[in-house]
C-alpha cells in the first residue's frame, strides 16, 4: 500500500474476511455499524491505492475471499431499506430524534458500497468474481438509470430549499434525495465496467442487458436529456466531484466524464460480436439508436476516436431492414436478491421501523459519544484530504473554504460569518465529535 496508509495489509485482509450480509431489521445495529465503519476504511484505502496508480490490494482481497457477491447483496438490502423502511420512519409521529446521524449512516451506506464497487470494478476479474450476482447488479444499475431519466427537468431540492426552515428528519430526507442522484451516477460507471466484460458475460446477463431492460435505448434517453447538465442563470452547469459547477464557454465542447461513460457503454453493447448476436434490432430500436447520429460530431470523434466505428454501424443500420421481435424460448437465470428480501420482509416494514426506532435510532448520550469516537478514528483528516477530488467547500454557502471548525476539525467554512450561521445545525454533532475525540 502507499505512503499514506489507513490499513495495514493484515488488517485489510481481516476486515475483508469479516464482511457479511445483515437482515434489514439489523441495519443500524452495533454489529452493522462496525461493518459500515470497516467498509468506509476499505473504501478510502481502495481510493488511495487507485490514486497513486499502484497495486490494488483491496480489490485483490475482495476477489480472493469471494466478497463481491456479499457487497452486491448488502447494496440491494440497503436500497430496499431506503425504499420500504425509511419512509415509514419519517412518517412515525412519535419519532423526533435529537440526532439523526445514526440514521444518516444507514442512508449513506448505499453510497459507500457503490463507491467501493465503482473503484474495484475497473478490473475485469472483479466482474467475473461476482458470479451470478452480476444479474442482480445489472438490475440495480437499471433501476438507478431509470431514476436518472425520471429526474430530467427536476431541480436540485437540496439547493432550492436550503434556506427554508426544516426539521432534522426533513433535512435528512433532502440529503437522501441528493445522495440518490450521486449514487445513480456511480451506478452508471459500474454498468459501464460490466459492459467492458461483455465478451465474458453469461447469456443470461446479456439477455438481461439487451432484451429485458433494452439498455441501449435507455442510454440514448440519458444522452438526450443529460440529467448531469443544467442551465442556471443562463450558464451551463455540470455535476462533477459531488457538486454543480459552472462550465466556462471555452470548455463547453469538452466531453464530460458522464457522457463519456454512456458512449463507452453504448460502444460495448452495440459493437461487440457477442452483443450483436443477441440484440434484436426492431423498428423501435432502430429509431432510437439512429438518434445518436446527431450527437456524433467531429468534435466528439476527436475526443473519442473509437466512436467512428459506432458512426459506421449507425450508417449501416439506417439502410438495413429491421428485425421482427424474437420469440425464442430461452432458459435463463434471473436475479434473486431483491425478490428474496421482499418475500422475507413482506408486511413487516412497519414492525422493522418501530423496532429500529426503539433499539437502534434512539441512542443515549453515552452511546453517541462512543460512536463519535469511532467516527473520529474512521474518518482521519489526513486520509480525507488525500482522497478529496478538490479543495474543501464551505458547509454553509459551498464556497471554497480554508478554515476548519476549531472544535471538531471536520467541517470547513470560508469565513466566521458562515460558521456562526451554520452552528445551529452543526453544533450538536460538533460537540459529540469533540467529546469523543477527548475520550480517546
Amino acid at each position: 500500500m502507499g505512503d499514506l496508509e489507513l490499513l495495514l495489509p493484515g488488517e485489510a485482509e481481516a476486515l475483508v474476511r469479516g464482511l457479511c450480509s445483515f437482515p434489514l431489521r439489523e441495519m443500524g445495529s452495533e454489529g452493522w455499524s462496525k461493518q459500515h465503519e470497516n467498509l468506509e476504511k476499505l473504501n478510502m484505502q481502495a481510493i488511495l491505492d487507485a490514486t497513486v496508480s499502484q497495486s490494488e490490494p483491496i480489490q485483490e482481497l475482495l476477489v480472493t475471499h469471494g466478497k463481491i457477491p456479499t457487497l452486491v447483496e448488502e447494496l440491494i438490502a440497503v436500497e430496499m431499506w431506503k425504499q420500504k423502511v425509511f419512509p415509514v420512519l419519517c412518517r412515525l409521529e412519535d419519532f423526533k430524534p435529537h440526532n439523526t446521524f445514526p440514521i444518516y449512516m444507514v442512508v449513506h451506506h448505499e453510497a459507500s458500497i457503490i463507491n467501493l464497487l465503482e473503484t474495484v470494478f475497473f478490473h475485469k476479474e472483479v466482474c467475473e468474481s461476482a458470479d451470478d450476482k452480476v444479474l442482480d447488479l445489472v438490475d440495480y444499475c437499471h433501476r438507478k438509470l431509470i431514476l436518472l431519466v425520471a429526474r430530467t427537468g427536476c431541480g436540485d431540492p437540496s439547493e432550492e430549499e436550503r434556506s427554508q426552515d426544516s426539521t432534522p428528519m426533513q433535512e435528512l430526507q433532502k440529503q437522501a434525495e441528493m445522495m440518490e442522484f450521486e449514487i445513480s451516477l456511480k451506478a452508471l460507471s459500474v454498468l459501464r465496467y460490466i459492459t467492458d466484460c461483455v465478451d465474458s458475460l453469461s447469456l443470461s446477463t446479456l439477455n438481461r442487458l439487451l432484451s429485458t431492460h433494452n439498455l441501449p435505448c435507455l442510454l440514448v434517453e440519458l444522452l438526450e436529456h443529460s440529467p448531469w447538465c443544467r442551465r442556471e442563470g443562463g450558464k451551463l452547469q455540470q455535476f462533477e466531484n459531488g457538486r454543480w459547477q459552472t462550465v466556462p464557454p471555452s470548455e463547453q465542447q469538452r466531453l464530460n466524464k458522464l457522457d463519456g461513460q454512456v458512449w463507452i457503454t453504448l460502444y460495448n453493447l452495440l459493437l461487440s460480436p457477442e452483443a450483436q448476436a443477441r440484440y434484436c434490432l426492431t423498428s423501435f430500436v432502430k429509431g432510437q439508436l439512429l438518434k445518436l447520429q446527431a450527437f456524433l460530431t467531429d468534435t466528439l470523434l476527436d475526443q473519442l476516436p473509437n466512436l467512428a466505428d459506432l458512426k459506421g454501424f449507425l450508417a449501416h443500420l439506417a439502410l438495413a431492414e429491421t428485425q421482427p421481435p424474437k420469440k425464442d424460448l430461452v432458459l435463463e437465470q434471473i436475479p434473486e436478491i431483491w425478490d428474496r428480501l421482499e418475500r422475507e420482509n413482506k408486511g413487516k416494514w412497519q414492525a422493522i421501523a418501530k423496532h429500529q426506532l426503539q433499539h437502534v435510532f434512539s441512542p443515549s448520550e453515552q452511546d453517541l459519544r462512543l460512536q463519535a469516537q469511532r467516527w473520529a478514528e474512521t474518518y482521519r483528516l489526513d486520509v480525507l484530504e488525500a482522497i478529496a477530488p478538490e479543495r474543501p467547500r464551505c458547509a454553509y454557502c459551498n464556497a471554497e473554504a480554508s478554515k476548519r471548525c476549531s472544535r471538531c476539525q471536520s467541517v470547513w467554512y470560508c469565513c466566521r460569518d458562515c460558521q456562526v450561521k451554520h452552528w445551529e445545525k452543526h453544533g450538536k454533532t460538533c460537540v459529540l465529535a469533540a467529546q469523543g475525540d477527548r475520550a480517546k
